[in-house]
């Protein structure tokens, strides 16, 4: 199971650091993705990290968010920093055969006010 937290709320330009913690052994071995949906919008990919610490951003968050993973905790991050309104969403992690077999765990809502 994957279990995200840390959430809250921020004013723009404030940052916030989020977390998913697995159980479960092997979880390292995962790549491990952040999504997130805002009001009124369909969930979309933020970052993702693989087993080797390779990264990749969506456009909109390149510069300013950066994902890391602490396999000592079975836990991936997401660094928030110069937040925007815009990135106000509910932010889910996930990994892939969950994502393709529709499994999603409850999210931590980020709220960034102007």
């Amino acid at each position: 199971q994957l279990q995200a937290s840390g959430g809250g709320s921020v004013q723009a330009g404030g940052s916030l650091r989020i977390s998913c913690t697995a159980s479960g052994r092997h979880f390292s071995n995962y790549l491990t993705g952040w999504f997130r949906q805002a009001p009124g919008k369909e969930r979309e990919f933020v970052a993702a990290i693989n087993s080797k610490r390779a990264t990749v951003y969506v456009d909109s968050v390149k510069g300013r968010f950066t994902i890391s993973r602490d396999n000592a905790k079975n836990t991936v991050y997401l660094q928030m920093n110069s937040l925007k309104p815009e990135d106000t969403a509910v932010y889910y992690c996930n990994t892939p055969s969950r994502v393709l077999s529709g499994t999603w765990a409850q999210g931590t809502l980020v709220t960034v006010s102007s």
